[in-house]
């Protein structure tokens, strides 16, 4: 008896200590690290981005009191565009601030404000779903900070 009940103790704490379980929140966060900030700001893999971005997704300027939808793929293109004509040129590394995650379900918003050298930039309001393989982005609004 006294040998299972050892036993059993140790296993919980090793869970409790090792073996904790990502929140949703956490989950997010990975999601928004690893492509948004790692693969489209700090010159990650087109791989990585595509990982966390729905195939479907749209991102949504306001511009001239329009709305003008971008899609992934030709994001995809303007920011390998960009790093053809940076090559070697090192950039500053972005960094974000979460504001709020919120989740209900399967359906996320993530507001964050992004920052290079210490400046804000941007505040980026992202709503993500959870689909099988995971939480993936699949829209962005943002409002950039003026110059």
């Amino acid at each position: 008896m006294r040998k299972t009940t050892l036993i059993l103790l140790l296993f919980l704490i090793s869970t409790l200590t090792f073996g904790q379980t990502k929140t949703e929140d956490d989950l997010i966060k990975a999601v928004i690290e690893n492509a948004y900030i790692g693969g489209i700001h700090n010159g990650g893999s087109i791989d990585e981005i595509r990982k966390g971005f729905h195939p479907t997704f749209k991102m949504l300027s306001l511009e001239n009191n329009d709305i003008s939808p971008l899609s992934l793929e030709d994001w995809i293109i303007r920011i390998e565009n960009g790093r053809k004509q940076n090559a070697g040129n090192p950039t500053a590394k972005a960094e974000c601030e979460y504001l709020s995650i919120t989740t209900s379900g399967n359906a996320a918003t993530v507001v964050l404000n992004l920052f290079k050298n210490k400046k804000k930039i941007f505040t980026d309001h992202m709503i993500l779903y959870k689909f099988s393989e995971g939480w993936r982005i699949v829209s962005k609004a943002y409002y950039r900070v003026p110059r």
